[in-house]
């Protein structure tokens, strides 16, 4: 399943998003992936979580980021939750590849059995429909 934290800048996302994922690791049997943008969080999330930059790795783009969360998701097979965060700050394409990129997300965790949430800094009437049809808003 996919999952959509909405909002604009300043409305307590990425607290929301840190709770989710400490959440996530209490209720999971397996692994729990963060992936951000620079490494604000570290003392944030639980180290029992993975939390990942971005930036090590150069990952620019929707289909950067499609590839390495495929990549995440085939070489650990118990991966069982997969939280963004400043998802628009890592593919810049924003709302514009948004859809498409959901598509895929959808396809991938339907596959793999992981929960995947994207952190989307936007107002909710920005966002398209056809999104909200393929994904749950939390």
């Amino acid at each position: 399943m996919v999952k959509l934290l909405i909002g604009k800048k300043g409305t307590g996302k990425t607290k929301k998003l840190i709770a989710l994922a400490n959440e996530a690791v209490a209720a999971s049997s397996g692994n729990v992936v963060v992936i951000e943008k620079g490494s604000k969080l570290t003392y944030d999330v639980t180290h029992k979580a993975r939390l990942i930059d971005t930036e090590q790795y150069t990952i620019y783009g929707y289909d950067m980021l499609y590839g390495f969360l495929s990549g995440i998701c085939a070489g650990n097979y118990d991966v069982t939750d997969i939280l963004v965060d400043s998802t628009f700050k890592i593919a810049p394409e924003a709302i514009a590849g948004l859809e498409s990129f959901t598509k895929k997300l959808q396809e991938l965790s339907e596959t793999t059995s992981t929960n995947i949430t994207l952190l989307i800094s936007a107002d909710s009437a920005d966002i398209p429909e056809s999104i909200n049809a393929v994904c749950e808003a939390v």
